[in-house]
């Protein structure tokens, strides 16, 4: 057999195997579970007289261009129990914290507080420091619950109902969804079914809800938490540096034995628009290299890795037709096969058509193409850009929470 037939084969047995032995990573069923009884468990409780108090911590840095369309939303959830918001304005030159203000005191609802937590302490990233901030409010309140939420997602009225009922039901301490990120524009039609599918591909769902789970991660839109754990866990200032901070929430919590459930969601929606290519680049750029360690030698493997599974199946299929290569054709067109049909399912959640499944290659390649900036940009001393600050430090999520462990801090 020719060279570019053994890659297209080797890339065809890589397809097979995430076909069947990564968690059923490509299915879309695992949702939010449906509310039941439970008689055992240290938090079980039969039926719903008493619901417990949730508090919702809100971070928000110049947020006033999606506040109206995400703050109603969570004002008017219709739960029956106590619950309160408390949005943290990080900064704001905008008048995101006025907005809030006056969108509370026009919209009613839930009470809503609204502070302000000072520029981030050393090591701290903005997003944690401000939720810092909320969540030491919100313990005061007393709540058992905290769910935390980011000021781009906009939730349906029986969410918070729904994610309660969900941990009460399971026994679960942290409780997440994966928002539905907006797809009106080209670019989002594009780019971003498959960043969710990639992120499932790296943190299998099925792996995390499993009773003994092999992979341990959340989605940072949509997070609720147990308040006892959290404390437990020692978040986020166990966390502080941390730019993946849903990853590093969820690893926090399950080493102080916290149970974990991450599907994707049903009425939480981003409303955050990227109608751009560029607004789409900085999104992945700020945190490709964080999930690698910062290691080059992680970011070569990624780049070859990325190489040999999206971009030889496409290109052995053709160049073997065209070259009268049957084998590197047959393996390039089934791993492309493969690679399409298990990209479907995700399509159909973001209500896309099933015929571009067939472009996940080109996608791919731009993801390939921002890793590497993203990896440039670290050296530049740019890494974790995002909206005017620049994360300070380089540690990864799981070195800066081992870093806390060892110095007490």
């Amino acid at each position: 057999m020719s060279t570019l037939a053994w890659f297209a084969c080797a890339s065809l047995v890589v397809w097979l195997w995430l076909l069947l032995g990564q968690g059923f990573f490509w299915r879309t069923d695992q949702r939010l579970p449906r509310p039941r009884d439970r008689r055992d468990g240290p938090h079980a409780r039969v039926g719903r007289e008493e619901w417990p108090g949730v508090v919702v911590v809100v971070p928000a840095r110049d947020e006033a261009g999606v506040l109206p369309l995400s703050l109603p939303s969570l004002l008017a959830q219709d739960y029956p129990g106590r619950a309160e918001v408390i949005l943290v304005d990080d900064g704001s030159t905008d008048g995101t914290g006025r907005l809030a203000e006056a969108l509370a005191a026009r919209r009613g609802g839930l009470p809503l507080t609204v502070a302000s937590p000072g520029e981030p302490g050393p090591g701290w990233t903005g997003k944690l420091w401000a939720l810092r901030h909320g969540m030491t409010l919100a313990r005061a309140r007393g709540p058992e619950f905290l769910l935390l939420t980011d000021a781009d997602i906009a939730h349906a009225p029986d969410s918070l109902r729904r994610l309660v009922s969900a941990a009460l039901d399971d026994d679960r301490d942290l409780v997440s969804q994966m928002a539905r990120l907006r797809t009106a524009s080209p670019w989002e039609r594009l780019v971003v079914p498959a960043f969710v599918y990639f992120f499932a591909q790296l943190y299998p769902f099925r792996w995390i809800n499993a009773a003994r789970p092999r992979a341990t991660a959340a989605a940072g839109g949509c997070v609720l938490l147990r308040t006892e754990t959290a404390v437990a866990a020692g978040v986020p200032d166990a966390i502080r540096s941390a730019v993946i901070d849903d990853v590093s929430l969820a690893r926090a919590v399950r080493a102080a034995g916290g149970r974990i459930w991450l599907g994707l969601a049903e009425g939480v929606d981003s409303v955050r628009p990227y109608t751009g290519l560029g607004e789409l680049w900085r999104m992945v750029t700020r945190s490709a290299y964080a999930q690698l360690r910062y290691r080059p030698s992680l970011l070569l493997g990624t780049v070859v890795g990325l190489a040999l599974v999206y971009l030889v199946p496409p290109v052995a299929l053709v160049a073997g037709l065209a070259a009268g290569d049957a084998a590197a054709a047959w393996a390039g067109g089934t791993a492309w096969a493969v690679m399409t049909g298990t990209y479907v399912p995700m399509l159909r959640h973001y209500r896309q058509p099933a015929w571009t499944a067939a472009l996940l290659p080109f996608t791919a390649s731009l993801y390939l193409v921002m890793t590497v900036d993203s990896a440039v940009l670290h050296h530049r001393g740019r890494g974790g850009a995002w909206k005017g600050r620049v994360h300070p430090g380089g540690r990864t999520a799981a070195e800066g929470t081992e870093f806390t462990a060892r110095h007490g801090e």
